[in-house]
């Protein structure tokens, strides 16, 4: 039987997908150079395929209930598109990462023509929305995960599941070795170099921007001898964060697309949670995690019962695993929702501090932290994995369907 050429359908519908998404491209294109690709993504994942998105993530990334509400018709029109291509196109098979609420369809659909399902980086349904698990076994062939925990959790739930490695880890250290030095930095940016920096990391969406960065730099403020900066995303203009109408941010310092210098530069940084808590504990700086949804102690009680995990942050998940309970052990503080706000957030800063005893206890829980994840790539773990299962002959399984 004659080989057909490999198709792969890949799904990111953000700015941290665009980036693993990237990586992925790049190692399925490298260890099936023949192969061909269709993804929705952003301008990383362009450059790696060398085509743009059928879909960039800009025009998919959507939060809370208002905001998907107000988009309702443009989330359909994105589904619809997918649908079409993937249908036109029958892949080998359709790749998702991460973003739930859309790649489950898509994961349903794929699976009603045959189409073999991979998650790399899978949603975290662990911590929420746990109903979810039910669709990923019916409609997903197997997990590609880049968290330790997730393995035996998914397991329990009768997925087939692979531990890949975390990127995180290498994208780490390219970063590092390839970033400005402490002085070119502070340059490049206008910086004082003789005030040290404190990184302000309200997240990648506009809603948990608006919702974080007010309250981080009023936080700032008392610390008069510290610079802080923002960390602007790539995927938001920044007229947004002006438009906030916040006084004390229209005087901060702004860097666009250097959060990875900027956190390895500060001395500490305020961080929502997400990945970049992970790759702040990666780089030894000092941390304070703040995700503010709502300033309501209600809603804070009400999302008590609807969280099945002990912590919300990659550094505490990944040093104490699911079974932990909160607050023991934990690496790094996690303020939330009402206890988001300028005083909890100043006095878990001040013990952070160089000089404080809650520093050096932070950099011991990173190191346990790190002794649990591996040093092999997960890209490549996760390309080899989704051709060995896709054409394990040499022959893709889509082959005939396509003829």
């Amino acid at each position: 039987m004659e080989n057909k050429r490999l198709r792969f359908f890949i799904s990111a519908g953000e700015a941290s997908g665009d980036l693993h998404g990237a990586d992925l491209v790049k190692e399925l294109l490298r260890q099936s150079p023949d192969a061909g690709v269709t993804f929705l993504g952003g301008d990383m994942m362009a450059e790696a395929a060398g085509l743009p998105p059928l879909i960039h993530y800009r025009d998919m990334a959507y939060m809370g209930f208002a905001e998907v509400l107000r988009h309702l018709p443009a989330i359909a029109r994105n589904l619809r598109t997918a649908r079409e291509a993937i249908e036109r196109e029958r892949p080998d098979a359709l790749v998702l990462i991460d973003y739930p609420s859309f790649n489950l369809k898509l994961a349903r659909f794929a699976k009603s023509l045959g189409i073999p399902v991979f998650y790399f980086i899978a949603p975290k349904v662990w911590a929420w929305k746990e109903w979810r698990v039910k669709e990923m076994r019916r409609y997903c062939d197997k997990i590609l995960s880049i968290l330790p925990f997730e393995q035996d959790y998914f397991r329990r739930k009768g997925l087939e599941v692979e531990y890949v490695g975390n990127p995180s880890v290498a994208e780490v250290e390219e970063k590092r070795a390839a970033m400005p030095s402490h002085a070119e930095f502070n340059l490049r940016y206008g910086l004082d170099p003789n005030r040290p920096l404190l990184a302000l990391v309200p997240g990648s969406r506009c809603g948990e921007i608006r919702n974080n960065l007010p309250i981080m730099a009023e936080a700032a403020l008392n610390f008069p001898s510290l610079q802080p900066v923002i960390a602007g995303a790539p995927s938001v203009p920044r007229e947004f964060y002006r438009s906030l109408g916040v006084p004390s941010i229209a005087h901060i310092p702004f860097v666009e697309d250097a959060t990875f210098p900027l956190m390895a530069h500060s001395t500490a940084a305020l961080v929502t949670s997400g990945t970049a808590t992970l790759e702040c504990a990666l780089l030894g700086t000092p941390q304070v995690v703040c995700y503010r949804s709502s300033g309501s102690k209600l809603f804070y009680q009400l999302m008590s019962h609807v969280l099945t995990c002990p912590h919300i942050s990659l550094p505490n998940l990944i040093a104490n695993g699911l079974d932990g309970e909160r607050y023991a052990n934990e690496v790094v503080p996690e303020l939330l929702m009402h206890q988001c706000n300028p005083a909890e957030i100043s006095a878990r800063l001040a013990r952070i501090l160089p000089g404080e005893p809650g520093r050096q206890e932070m950099l011991e829980g990173y190191r346990r932290m790190r002794s649990r994840l591996t040093d092999s790539s997960a890209p490549r773990r996760a390309a080899a994995a989704i051709l060995s299962s896709v054409n394990p002959s040499g022959t893709p399984r889509g082959a005939a369907a396509r003829r």
